[in-house]
């Protein structure tokens, strides 16, 4: 049983010469570099190994980042089979116990498929960098994968579960699987495949300070007996908001009727897309403020104010359905980032061919309600925004590069290596400084845990 399988975290593997002296903790003593962490599992036999050097795979608008890593296999165990990959989203819409006579509540949405030993010369790309270097640590047994996600590929989203709820959660999820057969179409065996579970995600987009703009709306009610509408304008502070920050609302009133405003409700809500058989939208709202403060506002009376929410996951524990950001583990995780559509008809649409393929669409607005005295109708507006994640500082702002061979009798040109940030001369000259450092993809199994005994 290899160490995989066992109920541990992550542990990290150093090399013996780093344990003792001025390297641990993945830094050198000499030069100070920062370890490359490469995340490995291995089969349950121990018989092949997958090295992959993230989890998270960032949709940048005009790429995605390539899935790309090696697998260290066994010739002998193997004989004449084969060993493949394959890279599978799927939306899972039920929960996995009520799974009968081989009906899943689930749907593929994208499925890429390829022989990673033997190699086959007909689909072989140029290595990344990543992959040359775990090749010449690991040996010659040691094949390389590269998959590229198409464009519109779905994000990760998972459908927060009820309290108690057990097994895999409803929602979008990736999955990385190496496996031995004999075939393509031969279903695996557990015995001698390696599951990996990663994300797709996307990150806020930089946006020119002349491109940027703020989301207004203003609305007109009219009432019998009243000559003049009660007039609402909302206004936020900008249309890009991170994670964890406060949405300011500008308010404005302005009472030309004969009513009273005694009230101001202002609501976050998320709306998710199901894009299943038939498109469902689901609303929920994930920051709420009620307030009286400033009220009434009577006839011939104005009112301006600025009011903060703050959308957060710590306040909507016990909302079923909630859509969050594709997890990994038992990991901390946050309402689901919006996602980012291009490619729109005139009418500001998506495709349905497309639409179905991307799961679930999730987007974000503000509600400005108005309570109105001795009314039964209010007047609200509404705006939307975006919620993400901020681009890390170290993101790579240009596609990852792989390595051209040269000719014979010529010399590789001179580029920057993305995984050690350094030149290919100071990486010809340095070799013996290489500091890998493999961390274990385990599976977790934390007792008393939602989801109990799901892998990771």
């Amino acid at each position: 049983m290899s160490e995989s399988d066992k109920g541990e975290n992550y542990k990290s593997e150093e090399n013996e010469e780093d344990k003792d002296g001025p390297a641990s903790n993945g830094v050198s003593g000499d030069s100070k570099k920062s370890g490359t962490r490469v995340f490995k599992k291995s089969s349950p036999n121990g018989k092949i190994t997958t090295y992959l050097g993230k989890r998270d795979f960032v949709d940048h608008l005009e790429y995605i980042d390539p899935i790309d890593g090696v697998v260290l296999v066994d010739p002998e165990y193997l004989k004449d089979r084969k060993v493949y990959a394959h890279v599978l989203a799927a939306f899972r819409y039920g929960r996995e116990d009520l799974d009968v006579l081989g009906l899943t509540f689930r749907k593929d949405l994208l499925l890429q498929t390829m022989q990673v030993y033997p190699s086959d010369p007909d689909a072989e790309k140029p290595l990344t960098k990543l992959q040359e270097r775990l090749i010449k640590k690991l040996g010659k047994n040691a094949f390389p994968f590269f998959f590229q996600l198409p464009k519109h590929a779905p994000n990760s989203v998972t459908l927060q579960p009820a309290p108690g709820d057990t097994g895999k959660p409803c929602g979008v999820d990736y999955e990385l699987k190496t496996y031995v057969a004999d075939s393509v179409n031969e279903k695996p065996h557990k015995r001698n495949s390696v599951r990996l579970a990663i994300r797709k995600v996307t990150y806020a987009a930089e946006v020119p300070d002349e491109k940027k703009i703020q989301p207004q709306a203003d609305k007109n009610m009219e009432f019998m007996m009243s000559r003049f509408p009660l007039h609402l304008e909302a206004t936020l502070d900008k249309q890009q908001y991170y994670h964890g920050e406060d949405i300011a609302v500008n308010v404005h009133i302005a009472n030309n009727s004969k009513k009273s405003v005694k009230k101001i409700r202002i609501s976050v809500r998320q709306l998710a897309d199901i894009c299943l058989f038939s498109s469902a939208q689901y609303k929920c709202p994930v920051a709420v403020l009620e307030t009286e403060e400033g009220m009434p506002v009577g006839p011939s009376q104005t009112l301006s104010r600025v009011y903060k929410v703050t959308p957060l996951l710590t306040n909507n524990k016990d909302k079923r359905g909630l859509a969050l950001d594709g997890k990994l583990k038992h990991e901390d995780t946050n309402l689901a980032s919006s996602t980012v559509l291009t490619d729109l008809d005139e009418n500001g649409k998506i495709a349905d061919e497309r639409r179905e393929n991307l799961g679930i669409i999730v987007e974000y607005r503000v509600k400005v309600e108005l309570k109105v005295a001795y009314s039964t109708t209010n007047i609200s507006v509404e705006l939307p925004f975006k919620l993400s994640h901020p681009k890390p500082e170290d993101a790579e702002l240009l596609p990852p590069v792989i390595i051209q061979q040269p000719a014979d009798g010529e010399t590789a040109p001179l580029d920057t290596n993305l995984i050690s940030f350094e030149t290919n001369e100071q990486k010809l000259h340095g070799d013996e400084d290489d500091d890998l450092i493999f961390e274990d993809f385990a599976r977790l199994r934390l007792q008393g845990a939602e989801g109990e005994g799901t892998e990771a």
